[in-house]
């Protein structure tokens, strides 16, 4: 009765995905670690819980709300990027793309507060506009030429980064590379926080960019488990030529679905941008990498839009907790790498999923073959 329990709790497919997202990060946090221990043994267990704790380092509770709510400000276009990548990921497309629709949707919104100087909610529509833009040209490619989405999204990649450095010169300050500030040239384009600020002490970048992103979160996931267009695109990722003997639209699924996921990561930017939280600088030579983290957020989620949201977090969570480490320690650059380590890692959650599968198959096997000797 027990085994029969235990086998029938590892093929709920939600809680697969928990456990194998918790072994990512439990193994991740282990290699950090070990990294830790090498360059510096006798500080090692205290970074490792610095990372962890982030925020929570702050003895003064005012402290540790503020910095809090700068960890949501990087979570919401972070869980952005990462709905993009996963909802096209349904249709059997891998959105590589993401980073520069990304890209393309803050040199929208920063143009349109900082030149046009446009009210918020219209410069949250440029962003989308321009996501959708790349997302579009991609899905053409992709659906009438068969132009791999991932060739064609890295190559988008570089060439939004670059337009978008030319297009936002033109509202870059005089003395230096960073765009002008928001706040300060046009407050009107600043996404409003509706009291959240005051959630976080007085933390003026908290907007209803966050609570917005878990909201957008929730609808991904009912459009895709609750509704004849989710159920299509799912059918298309699934197999593409059933799809169209059972008289789907495949060509409009991989346009439609490539143009939602641009919209998305474009949505993301404009999210960050029109906080204040951050300026562009338009002499980058690389895409930035809320995109590509993204990717490591939808599979830790377990390809899920809610798991999505609480991974985000956590991804971003370390990232900021690797920010605390004593810099006379470690060198600088151990944030990045141990946060790279666990990111690295989240490829792995489907295979850990596949190998608990495995096990559990082989389980019920055993079972049977015990039951039919007990017959005998």
């Amino acid at each position: 009765m027990m085994k029969k329990q235990k086998t029938a709790i590892l093929e709920n497919e939600a809680f697969l995905s928990v456990i194998s997202s918790f072994l990512c990060i439990v193994i991740g946090l282990f290699l950090g670690f070990l990294v830790l221990l090498i360059i510096n043994p006798a500080s090692a267990a205290e970074g490792i819980v610095t990372i962890l704790k982030n925020y929570l380092i702050y003895p003064s509770k005012p402290a540790a709300l503020k910095y809090f709510g700068s960890t949501l400000v990087k979570t919401a276009p972070l869980l952005m990027c990462a709905l993009s990548i996963q909802f096209c990921y349904q249709a059997g497309l891998f959105n590589i793309g993401a980073a520069g629709q990304y890209v393309a949707g803050a040199g929208a919104a920063l143009y349109g507060a900082l030149y046009f100087k446009l009210p918020w909610l219209v410069c949250l529509l440029m962003a989308v506009a321009a996501g959708v833009i790349l997302g579009c040209i991609a899905g053409i490619l992709k659906a009438y030429f068969n132009v791999n989405e991932v060739i064609c999204g890295i190559m988008l990649n570089w060439i939004g980064l670059y337009l978008v450095n030319m297009l936002l010169v033109r509202v870059k300050e005089a003395t230096s590379p960073y765009t002008l500030g928001v706040a300060r040239t046009n407050p009107s384009a600043l996404l409003p926080t509706m009291g959240l600020d005051r959630l976080f002490s007085n933390n003026k970048y908290v907007t209803i960019a966050v609570p917005l992103s878990v909201l957008i979160a929730i609808l991904i996931w009912i459009v895709l488990n609750k509704t004849v267009m989710g159920y299509e695109i799912r059918g298309t990722g699934l197999n593409r030529d059933a799809a169209r003997y059972a008289g789907m639209k495949e060509k409009r699924n991989i346009i439609m679905t490539l143009a939602i996921g641009g919209a998305l990561a474009g949505l993301g930017a404009a999210f960050l941008y029109l906080t204040g939280y951050e300026q562009w600088s338009t002499t980058q030579s690389s895409v930035p990498g809320m995109g590509f983290n993204g990717i490591a957020a939808t599979f830790l989620g377990g390809l899920d839009p809610i798991g999505t949201v609480f991974a985000s977090y956590f991804i971003q969570h370390i990232t900021g907790g690797g920010s605390y480490l004593d810099k006379t320690v470690y060198p600088s650059q151990i944030s990045d790498l141990i946060s790279a380590i666990i990111i690295y890692l989240c490829g792995f959650v489907l295979f850990f999923k596949l190998s608990i599968n495995r096990r559990v198959a082989a389980s019920k096997e055993a079972q049977r073959a015990e039951k039919g000797g007990d017959k005998a």
